[in-house]
């Protein structure tokens, strides 16, 4: 395991600009044997094969970490995710270019690995194809799940161009599949000109619960998150967010940008209350595309749904924290620091 830190820990933090890259620089290793213990393990999902927009999601992983800060107390829900967490960044799965099946299959066994371990998985995306390997592994090893989906769009056409498999049919599949159980499935902040009448007609049947920007707008995000977390219930949950879900005015380096959207407060509060209220059995943020802006605004948002979902699982694992020992900020930093953990 290596620790982005250690050169700097008798002052206690690093320039962000120094040292190797991982997510908040947090302890990095791609070795199996060192999940053990791990509460959340970031995952790294560059693949940007099924887009059918702008490409570029393939450096979102990259983007989301060279955008990501240390962590430390958040100011408004006063917890530090890190002290209250055991967090790794582990890597990317082993994606190949141009073979997204074969990608795919990668990303589904490396998150298997991750809850094997006993830990969450929060992935960080590639297009929104990822998502669906992701959430196989989690329905494979929990049940079905419920859904929580912040996107623009539904997802949940059976075709995209003619082609079954594209980042527009994933939830499609998965529900299909009943890797999604549809009575707890809820998407968040749909708006624009897609899919047709034919595809939300689908969706009514199967149960799906859909909140357009407008209902976002009109009745607030407290009020949708409260019919969402009603809506998903018990159990184990995905949450899966697509950055096009803000207004592009907050995220412009995206594969299919929608004007209309969330603001980036609304977005990062939402993902932290729902974090904190849920089974999350894994996580993702996706539709990063670094390429399609100047500046790094979208992987800077990336960024901080990301530690914004840490922080809500952080909240969770607090309030749970009764039935298990609890890990103190002096303890977290020095299991961090061991040097026999550590690769130099």
């Amino acid at each position: 395991m290596l620790d982005p830190r250690r050169r700097w820990a008798e002052i206690g933090e690093k320039p962000e600009y120094a040292g190797l890259v991982s997510f908040g620089a947090l302890p990095y290793s791609e070795n199996p044997a060192d999940l053990a213990g791990i509460d959340v393990a970031i995952l790294g999902a560059p693949l940007d094969e099924l887009v059918s927009g702008r490409p570029g999601a393939r450096y979102g992983p990259r983007a989301i970490r060279i955008a990501s800060t240390q962590g430390g107390r958040h100011l408004e829900a006063r917890i530090d995710a890190e002290s209250e967490l055991r967090v790794l960044d582990f890597g990317d799965a082993g994606v190949v270019p141009s073979e997204p099946e074969r990608s795919h299959g990668a990303i589904e066994r490396t998150v298997e690995a991750i809850l094997a371990a006993g830990a969450t998985p929060l992935v960080l995306g590639g297009d929104h194809s990822v998502s669906e390997p992701a959430i196989r592994a989690c329905a494979r090893a929990r049940g079905p799940v419920g859904l929580v989906h912040f996107d623009a769009h539904t997802d949940t056409a059976q075709e995209c161009f003619g082609a079954a498999r594209s980042h527009g049919t994933i939830m499609f599949q998965l529900v299909r599949a009943r890797a999604v159980d549809p009575t707890r499935y809820v998407q968040v902040g749909l708006r624009g000109y897609w899919p047709d009448e034919s595809v939300l007609a689908w969706q009514a049947e199967q149960g799906i619960t859909s909140f357009l920007m407008r209902d976002v707008r009109e009745r607030g995000v407290d009020q949708v998150l409260a019919e969402t977390l009603a809506r998903v219930g018990s159990g184990p949950v995905y949450l899966t967010v697509d950055v096009d879900v803000l207004d592009p005015a907050f995220a412009p380096g995206t594969g299919t940008p929608e004007p209309g959207g969330m603001a980036s407060f609304e977005l990062l509060s939402a993902c932290r209350q729902l974090a904190s209220a849920v089974e999350l059995v894994g996580a993702d943020v996706v539709e990063v595309s670094p390429l399609a802006e100047l500046g790094d605004i979208t992987a800077l948002a990336g960024a901080r749904i990301a530690q914004e979902i840490l922080t809500g699982i952080a909240l969770r694992h607090r309030t749970r924290s009764t039935t298990a020992t609890p890990v103190t900020p002096s303890e977290a930093q020095t299991t961090r620091l061991l040097p026999a953990q550590i690769d130099v």
